[in-house]
């Protein structure tokens, strides 16, 4: 049997700041980011087994990425630990904001090697994260290919 691609997707708020950098974007500002998350395995082959047919569950991947992404950084202020944006976010976490401090600067770019990560170690054996492309912007995102990263 042939092996197929899938894809879900997904959408959260996140704010962040990036240090250091010469525009806009340095000042605490948030995207609507929406998550397209395609996986690659064969379809289940046995008429007996439940997920018959499937790659994976569409369910199963939802609950992978939500766990892993969604649930993590939606309404999450994100910053680089590793500038004086600590400050600020020791503030905002002692004035009760969901404030998230990350060992990089976080842009896109960034953010998506970050998800890979966490989604490959937790899909079924078999089944291999393809791409994830993360939409900052209606004009602006940032992909990750397995195939330049393997």
């Amino acid at each position: 049997m042939k092996r197929i691609r899938i894809t879900k997707q997904f959408s959260f708020e996140t704010g962040h700041a990036l240090y250091g950098y010469d525009g806009k974007c340095k000042n605490v500002h948030g995207h609507s980011y929406r998550l397209d998350v395609t996986v690659i395995g064969t379809p289940i082959n046995d008429n007996n087994h439940v997920k018959y047919g499937m790659v994976i569950d569409f369910g199963d991947l939802k609950k992978i990425v939500k766990e892993e992404i969604v649930d993590v950084f939606d309404h999450a202020t994100v910053f680089n630990k590793n500038t004086p944006h600590v400050e600020l976010a020791n503030e905002l976490k002692q004035r009760g904001h969901n404030v998230m401090l990350v060992d990089y600067q976080p842009t896109s770019e960034m953010m998506v090697i970050d998800f890979a990560k966490k989604i490959k170690q937790r899909l079924p054996s078999g089944i291999k994260l393809h791409s994830l492309k993360l939409q900052e912007t209606a004009t602006s995102f940032a992909e990750w290919f397995a195939s330049d990263n393997d």
